[in-house]
Parts: C-alpha cells; sequence; structure tokens
C-alpha cells in the first residue's frame, strides 16, 4: 500500500500574498516564501510518492544505452585562426586570456617563438601558432555574417605535459561536444603543414572545423622551446 502524506493547506493562496492577505503571520515574514508554513509544504511536496509508472518510465529512460551517433563523450574548443576553424580538445586548454603585449626573447631564432607574454601573471611562451600550421591570414573575401559578428582576438593557452603555451586566434567560437565516430576525414586541399596535426573534421552547422590533435601539437611546441 502507498504511503500517503496529508493533504496539503495552500493557505498562501487564501490568505496570505495571493489571498486576501489576512494572515496574521504575514506582516511579520513580509512573504509567504519566508514563512515556515510555506517552507514544509514545499518539503512535503518534493516527498510526495511517486507512481510504479513513473518509476520505472524514468529507469528505463537512464538506463538505456546511447545510439553511437548520440554518444558525445569528446568535448572541444572551437576557433578561428586566420582562415581555419580549428578546435582542441578541452582538457588541454588552460585558460582564455586577452590580447597581452609580448616580449622578444634575445638569441632564439624559432619561427614558431614569438617570444614571452604575461598571462595572468605568469610569464608563458608565446608561439606563432599560424606559422607552425601553415595557416592563411584571413582576407576580405570573408562572408557577410562572418563581418557581422563582434570578433575578439584572444590568447588561447594550452598545457600540454605540463608545459604553458600561448597563442594568438583570431576568434572563439565555443565548446563543441561530437562523438569520434562522427569525425569526417580531412579533404586533400588541406595544406600539408596543418593536415598532419588534424584527426578528423567536425562539422558544426555551416561550419567545418580541423580537430587538432593536442599531444603532436604539443610535441611541436617543445621544439620551439629548444
Amino acid at each position: 500500500m502507498k504511503p500517503t502524506l496529508p493533504t496539503i493547506d495552500d493557505c498562501w493562496n487564501r490568505i496570505g500574498v495571493n489571498g486576501d492577505q489576512s494572515c496574521p503571520t504575514l506582516p511579520a515574514v513580509i512573504h509567504c516564501r519566508n514563512c515556515p508554513v510555506y517552507a514544509d509544504a514545499a518539503q512535503r511536496n518534493l516527498q510526495r510518492p511517486v507512481s510504479e509508472d513513473y518509476r520505472s518510465e524514468w529507469a528505463a529512460h537512464f538506463s538505456a544505452p546511447l545510439a553511437q551517433a548520440e554518444a558525445t563523450d569528446h568535448a572541444a574548443l572551437v576557433f578561428r585562426l586566420g582562415r581555419e576553424w580549428l578546435a582542441l580538445p578541452v582538457a588541454s586548454i588552460d585558460a582564455i586570456a586577452p590580447l597581452a603585449p609580448g616580449h622578444k626573447l634575445p638569441h632564439r631564432a624559432s619561427a614558431g617563438l614569438l617570444g614571452v607574454v604575461n598571462v595572468a601573471g605568469k610569464v608563458t611562451p608565446s608561439i606563432a601558432l599560424d606559422a607552425i600550421l601553415g595557416v592563411e591570414a584571413a582576407d576580405d573575401t570573408m562572408d557577410d555574417a562572418s563581418r557581422s559578428r563582434h570578433i575578439f582576438p584572444r590568447l588561447l593557452v594550452l598545457r600540454v605535459d605540463g608545459q604553458r603555451y600561448a597563442m594568438r586566434v583570431d576568434e572563439l567560437h565555443g565548446i563543441a561536444r561530437y562523438a569520434v565516430a562522427s569525425l569526417a576525414a580531412p579533404p586533400a586541399t588541406v595544406n600539408k603543414g596543418l593536415a598532419r596535426f588534424v584527426t578528423g573534421v567536425l562539422s558544426i552547422d555551416t561550419l567545418r572545423v580541423g580537430v587538432l590533435d593536442s599531444a603532436l601539437l604539443g610535441q611541436q611546441l617543445a621544439e620551439c622551446l629548444r
């Protein structure tokens, strides 16, 4: 036999703020939501018994395995670098920061290392990611939708094997969740410098986003510091 709870007296609708406001306690508590009677009614409402059909329906819903196409078990931060939309695993992102002036390092001639930059009080190597990936700068052929957006370049701080790297990106799109099986193969038109770092292409509406291998990219970034 199912347990039953006593009927809740909704006095707030009769003599409270939603009623004629004749409750003698109302002047002291100002509003019914501050009254212990109202709080007790809320607790009893949450603890009310539920039917077996309700339990079975939700138990079946949460125990059912996800279809492969719906198993979005990966997350990546999507950003634009020059003319390319790219993504890096969220787990490898240390921070997003405003652009900051960098400082060149003497006697360092690496094409990918611009110098160092102060990110939240920490001196961080500043990397030219576009030079490493061979990405072309954006030009005036961008569509009207792209021009109408408020675009704010940012510093993307990547952490690989405990080392931080700061790199300028031209635009942030946000976090995308996806299944590995949903990634398409990189097109043959991708330049060789970028292709070796791309594990697959993710489709987000009209965008085609190259998902980067953070471990392989980290190895290349570490070479810039040597």
